[in-house]
């Protein structure tokens, strides 16, 4: 297994920082660096410039419009995108739905959805859990009855989605439906593609702690779909629900903002003045050794795809340190930021107050500074990683069963 990168390799990666830095916009690279939110237009202006640049779909052959890139090009660009404080890619059209389209769409589905993703025009979000339908996704209970008309066959879709986030910008929404109740669970789940301006679509918001509105119910009232938008068979959506979680959960994983945020961790606890704390300092550098090993866990699946060998199929694995490291890294810095990282005022926030005239005011004194006062609402938000994509739960049973049998 050989980890390190050959010369051209590196000369990718520099190409790659070179045209992130001059084409990332300082605004949202700013807004990234300091954990404050990011709104839609913010979003996809930097997917129209990857779209631009045919980039967005970095992982995408090049049959399909993409670069064609190698595993190990597709991890440096995510790396230094990281590094450089973009934004990450909203997964839900070029990562998730994208590559089932690719391997189950037809043609025709192919050339309609494609392009609007890869230009990063179309918003898409997920429709997979419900109420009672989370990490057991098989129980779903939206439903999609095929209804034969002289204007076309159609799918009239009646049903509830929940948590679906960003689900307030959606433009399209592929979702898991119950299209036969015969059989296993498994067996009676379609994959369909869903316009959200459908009338019958309502969206409505769910708040979070920290007053942000990030996720959303989605209520589907006899929607009408074409019969078109069905993605590969009816009863087999079980598959490609499949296919795309494995994408889901590498994302999740994100090993390269977890090594972001931990040199932002250790600028915290410099400026707040608990970097000389040795028990704190054994807190961060036991969390930087995680980092590395899931950055070696990361390296290896890519060395064996380099080398033509079968990757391990180690997706869960990645999904259940990643999403622990994300929490670990939020919980430290709202530690080393002590009070400081408490206040929550949304409305100071979105006028541009984050502290630093309030220190100044007394005198530079610690904490206070810039990026300490959204702390708590990434504290909050990181909670989620170990349910979503498949509950941590969940994931270790898969992974004992597979190592197991």
């Amino acid at each position: 297994m050989d980890l390190a990168f050959t010369p051209e390799e590196q000369a990718f990666r520099e190409e790659v920082r070179s045209w992130v830095h001059t084409h990332l916009p300082p605004d949202i690279a700013h807004k990234v660096h300091n954990a404050l939110e990011l709104t839609r237009e913010d979003h996809q202006r930097w997917a129209k410039i990857l779209g631009a640049k045919g980039w967005l779909g970095f992982g995408w052959p090049k049959e399909f419009g993409g670069p064609g890139w190698t595993a190990i090009q597709k991890h440096l660009f995510e790396e230094e995108c990281a590094l450089a404080c973009a934004p990450r890619v909203i997964p839900f059209g070029p990562v998730m739905v994208a590559p089932v389209i690719m391997a189950f769409g037809t043609p025709e589905q192919q050339q309609r959805f494609l392009p609007g993703i890869a230009s990063g025009e179309v918003w898409w979000s997920q429709g997979y859990s419900e109420p009672g339908s989370g990490s057991d996704l098989a129980s779903v209970k939206t439903r999609a009855e095929l209804v034969t008309s002289g204007q076309g066959d159609k799918y009239i879709v009646n049903g509830q989605k929940t948590w679906t986030t960003m689900g307030q910008y959606g433009e399209w929404i592929f979702c898991l439906v119950r299209t036969s109740n015969e059989g296993k669970p498994q067996t009676g789940i379609s994959f369909l593609l869903i316009d959200m301006k459908s009338p019958g679509v309502t969206v409505r918001p769910i708040i979070m702690l920290d007053g942000g509105h990030e996720v959303n119910e989605v209520f589907f009232d006899n929607v009408e779909v074409p019969a078109e938008n069905l993605i590969g068979e009816e009863n087999k959506g079980w598959t490609y629900a499949k296919h795309l979680l494995s994408h889901e959960r590498t994302n999740i994983a994100d090993v390269n903002r977890s090594k972001r945020e931990l040199e932002r961790l250790k600028q915290i606890a410099k400026r707040e003045g608990v970097w000389e704390d040795n028990r704190f300092r054994d807190e961060i550098a036991k969390l930087e050794v995680d980092v590395v090993a899931l950055e070696m866990m990361v390296l290896r699946v890519l060395s064996a795809e380099k080398s033509g060998k079968n990757s391990l199929d180690i997706a869960g694995l990645l999904k259940i340190r990643g999403s622990e490291i994300q929490q670990r890294y939020s919980e430290l810095m709202m530690l080393a930021a002590g009070p400081f990282a408490l206040p929550l005022i949304r409305e100071a926030m979105e006028a541009g107050w984050q502290g630093d005239a309030a220190a100044g005011a007394l005198g530079g004194f610690p904490g206070g500074e810039v990026g300490n006062a959204p702390l708590a609402s990434q504290y909050f938000n990181l909670r989620k990683t170990t349910i979503y994509g498949g509950s941590n739960e969940v994931q270790r049973n898969i992974v004992s069963q597979v190592v197991l049998g």
